[in-house]
């Protein structure tokens, strides 16, 4: 008998595999799919032979719990990390500039980065002063262990900005492009206190924070490889091809069913996204109905991800970003990568629109955008692309979205694990690792 069953081999799952693992406890994971990996996970493309990500995931410096877990299990040395926060834009004319945070105190290395981005007017760059008072406030309440986007909860990010003079063109160049790679989901619908959050955590006094950390390598030699491996190396066991349901006796889980066999374990870990959670059960108890229920109920956000095989190299950088577009940043995984790729990975987050399209009208938006975009695009010839929908990437972070549940749930061991439970973080790898330590920590107890 495993001391802890985990359903669901994502990152949620894995890390607190690991976590447990590392601890001394006997783990069994259980995966319903063909791969472990989840939502964040990677495919081997059929006609060039090279291995895809299912969509592209940045890392940041403040990720504190996932560095952590990578370098659990030996893989700290995956990911390639930028000195300081410099991104370059290319603005929907052509224009290209780079904003770069000099060595300051929070907020005020956010602040001389904007004031010196000669890719704003004067007063645009100006206006990012409207933003230092509520960073600033935000950061003590985080490190007072307090809600850090309390003051915005229920506006938009938009009439947040709108509400601390943000000039519009800085909204479109810097503050549009990063609420939407961090909530997934457009400023007029996420709700600000979510991304406040983010910037708190991001802009804090440790300028290594605002860091991008970019995974050298796709996302199952990443996490996926390498957890599998020490999850085995302790002793567990990473089963796929393996659905698992609930087994409640007299309101106590007692363990799960896959198909014929019963796997007893005194705690089960359900580390599933929000839509998988009714799935487990095959009565709901009453217990469990408002948290079900809520999961159903909960909206999705979906990802697009465009990859791209030129003839040619055809950007100077490893990431560009293309605000004001319907793909916000574009990545040329020859440069991200060690060694091996050869496409660019074009990404539209919240990008209900864009799934609603034919895969046609996908790749020639993506090869419009970049073309527009890269000079080089467009004398290179084209070879090969590929659209990819995660029409379930993200949960919602409009307002009125159902409670995010917490770690414990009222079934005697009952666990939780996921990006979607209440981490206070967005649907980000971060939070996704944060749950999966937390539900460790609970069945550890």
């Amino acid at each position: 008998m495993p001391d802890v069953l985990v359903i669901g081999a994502g990152v949620a799952g894995l890390s607190a595999a690991v976590r447990l693992a590392g601890a001394g406890a006997r783990v069994l994971v259980l995966e319903a799919r063909p791969t472990s990996g989840g939502r964040a996970g990677a495919y081997r493309d059929p006609a060039t032979g090279e291995v895809v990500d299912n969509g592209q995931h940045v890392l940041l410096g403040c990720y504190h719990e996932t560095l952590a877990f990578l370098r659990q299990i030996d893989a700290a040395n995956r990911v390639r990390w930028q000195a300081g926060l410099a991104v370059t834009m290319i603005d929907r004319g052509g224009r290209q500039s780079t904003l770069a945070c000099p060595p300051l105190p929070s907020p005020w290395h956010l602040v001389g980065g904007v004031v010196a981005w000669d890719g704003l007017g004067l007063g645009e760059r100006l206006s990012i002063a409207g933003i230092a008072g509520p960073l600033a406030r935000a950061q003590r309440a985080l490190a007072r262990g307090e809600d850090p986007g309390a003051e915005a909860r229920g506006v938009t990010v938009r009439a947040w900005l709108e509400r601390h003079g943000q000039a519009p063109r800085l909204c479109e160049m810097l503050w549009e492009p990063l609420a939407l790679a961090a909530l997934n989901q457009p400023i007029d619908l996420a709700e600000a206190s979510h991304f406040l959050g983010v910037l708190a955590r991001m802009f804090s006094p440790e300028p290594s924070d605002a860091a991008l950390v970019v995974p050298a390598c796709p996302l199952d030699a990443l996490y996926v490889e390498p957890a599998v491996r020490f999850v085995r190396a302790q002793g567990g066991e990473v089963r796929t091809h393996a659905p698992a349901r609930l087994v409640i006796d007299k309101g106590r889980v007692t363990g799960v069913r896959v198909r014929d066999e019963h796997l007893a374990a005194p705690i089960v870990i359900a580390a599933v996204p929000w839509f998988g959670l009714r799935g487990l059960f095959d009565e709901v108890p009453a217990s469990m109905a408002a948290i079900v229920d809520g999961a159903a109920r909960r909206a999705a956000s979906p990802i697009v991800t465009v990859n791209l095989w030129f003839d040619r190299p055809v950007m100077e950088g490893p990431i560009v970003g293309l605000p004001g577009r319907a793909f916000q940043w574009v990545f040329d995984k020859a440069q991200v990568f060690a060694d091996g790729a050869r496409h660019l990975s074009l990404v539209s987050s919240g990008a209900a629109e864009v799934a609603a399209m034919t895969n046609a009208r996908i790749i020639a938006t993506a090869v419009a955008e970049i073309g527009g975009a890269l000079p080089a695009a467009r004398r290179a010839t084209l070879r090969r692309a590929t659209a990819v929908r995660e029409r379930l990437a993200t949960f919602s972070l409009a307002a009125g979205e159902p409670p995010r549940p917490p770690t414990r749930t009222p079934v005697p061991g009952l666990l939780l694990a996921g990006d979607w439970i209440e981490t206070g973080l967005p649907a980000t790898i971060e939070s996704a690792v944060v749950s999966g330590h937390r539900a460790a920590a609970e069945a550890g107890r």
